[in-house]
């Protein structure tokens, strides 16, 4: 569908059309007709798909040709990060390019002259106001600012916001703000707390849900199966070998991306990291060293992998299994864009990681490549998603059956009785055991 078949004005027509808009994507189709109605929305779909214009465009249009106040603040986004909330300004920039409506971006991480800014600004009344929660509070703690006229609150990235803690937050907030409102909630996933939410403050929502897509063909993605301590050097060989420029690395917490990078600038390698500890001018600093190529590569929380547009990423390394196949999709998505190659590797350690993993692969219906470790890397797990894991030496051919005959039939017997013993079919009584003589994992070693 095109925009010019919505029904949307002139005007944002025009700003669209300047912006080389043409084709919707099925998130705008489907949800702009809902939110023009009037209804409570919510909708599923994952980052990249459009999102924001399928909210923004709409509430656009309705606050300039509705009867909405010109002194008071109309709209309220809240995202979870202040990267995406800057993001979503510069879009609101364009799309109103031709419409009297005001905007501004609230977020921490700045001084008290910028939070005097900002206070003023919220005083006077923007039009639409994108905020992260924890700064919107602080703000509205100050008593300052009124909600009390707000026809329209949308939740960006909704998931993600409560993975970073914001639910009392924004429960905080939303008693603020009027009953009598529209509520748009855009969510990459839609776990429990998630309609835990959506019932507390959506009145009769319309839902839409956009299926997560599988990752682009021209990514060309792989795996090592290694130990955990494996993982720094494993990690310094591919930023040595492959040598792709703009590479992301995704850790699974602030704490591992602060010691991988300080162990990565021991081994001379320029990198940056990415994190909510950092003050906002330091994450500035940081997009635009990586940006200019000042940085080899940087290291990052999922705080980047959603809502932020990085051009040319080269290639993409998950340090940590992402915890569900939505961010792994998330993650690897920031490469192979505008029609672009790219790469996407992963390293893989033993237990959860590789259950994790191998949910991964289901979802993705297909095996993902495992690359064999460098030789100086030694000794190898055994890559074993439905169970425990074993290690072996690297290159070395896995063995595919026990050492002997009486562990053999000890294992047939197991099968055939399971309740014989404390063990599952799928576990006979030789796996749940620790032999003797086994290699032991490189991680292990004093």
């Amino acid at each position: 569908m095109r925009f010019d078949e919505l029904d949307l004005s002139d005007d944002l027509l025009d700003a669209l059309y300047d912006m080389h808009f043409d084709q919707c994507t099925p998130i705008q189709e489907q949800s702009i007709p809902i939110a023009l109605e009037g209804r409570d929305l919510i909708a599923v779909a994952q980052t990249g798909t459009g999102k924001t214009a399928a909210y923004l465009l709409p509430v656009i249009d309705m606050i300039t040709y509705g009867d909405y106040p010109t002194d008071a603040i109309n709209c309220v986004v809240m995202a979870p990060t202040r990267e995406l909330a800057q993001q979503i300004d510069r879009q609101m920039e364009g799309f109103a390019y031709y419409m009297p409506v005001s905007s501004m971006a609230v977020y921490g991480g700045a001084g008290g002259e910028e939070f005097g800014r900002q206070q003023r600004g919220l005083k006077s009344g923007a039009d639409v106001i994108i905020a992260t929660p924890g700064r919107l509070l602080a703000h509205l703690n100050t008593g300052i600012v009124d909600l009390s006229k707000v026809s329209f609150f949308i939740l960006d990235e909704a998931d993600r916001m409560l993975d970073m803690g914001f639910y009392d937050d924004i429960m905080q907030i939303v008693k603020h703000l009027p009953k009598d409102r529209q509520t748009l909630m855009f969510s990459a996933t839609m776990p429990p707390k998630i309609k835990m939410m959506a019932k507390a403050i959506l009145k009769d929502p319309a839902e839409v849900k956009i299926a997560v897509s599988r990752p682009a063909e021209k990514i060309e993605q792989s795996a090592y199966v290694c130990g955990e301590g494996q993982k720094p050097a494993l990690l310094e060989h591919l930023l040595r070998t492959v040598r792709q420029h703009r590479v992301i690395v995704f850790a699974a917490s602030k704490l591992n991306v602060k010691d991988l990078a300080r162990t990565l600038r021991k081994h001379n390698l320029k990198v940056g990291e990415m994190h909510s500890d950092l003050e906002q001018q330091q994450r500035d600093d940081v997009m635009l060293d990586f940006k200019a190529g000042r940085i080899d590569a940087m290291i990052a929380t999922d705080i980047v992998a959603r809502g932020i547009d990085i051009e040319d990423i080269s290639m993409v390394v998950n340090y940590d299994v992402p915890r569900c196949a939505e961010d792994y999709v998330h993650r690897i998505g920031r490469t192979a864009r505008a029609n672009a190659g790219g790469i996407a590797v992963t390293l893989v350690a033993g237990g959860k990681e590789q259950q994790k993993f191998g949910q991964i692969e289901r979802f993705l219906k297909k095996e993902i490549l495992k690359n064999p470790l460098p030789e100086e890397m030694g000794i190898s797990p055994e890559y074993n998603p439905g169970g425990k894991t074993k290690t072996y030496r690297s290159g070395k051919k896995h063995p595919g059956k026990p050492r002997n005959a009486s562990r053999s039939n000890a294992g047939k017997q197991a099968q055939a009785n399971p309740q014989s013993r404390q063990c599952t079919p799928e576990q006979p009584p030789y796996h749940t055991k620790k032999r003797k003589n086994q290699p032991k994992s490189l991680h292990n070693k004093k």
